[in-house]
């Protein structure tokens, strides 16, 4: 064999771990993401719907702050 052919596979498998690392660290990310503990959609959505009547931004912002607070509670309890 070459030792010009020997470089080349040699590069090509460090190329293909790297890519295979660099691929599970971003999946690892994406899955660490979705099963994070942060607010369930859900629950975002009814605080909306609850404050929806506030006319004010920033008084609506503080509706679904303090509903969402409230919500909160029992699982920031728990641990």
């Amino acid at each position: 064999m070459n030792p010009q052919s020997n470089v080349n596979i040699l590069m090509m498998i460090f190329a293909v771990a790297l890519s295979a690392l660099i691929a599970i660290g971003l999946l690892s990310a994406v899955a660490g993401l979705f099963l994070r503990d942060g607010t369930p959609y859900e629950q975002v959505a009814i605080a909306e719907r609850a404050c929806a009547n506030h006319a004010f931004v920033s008084d609506r912002e503080a509706c679904e702050r303090a509903f969402l607070g409230g919500a909160n509670v029992p699982r920031v309890a728990s641990r």
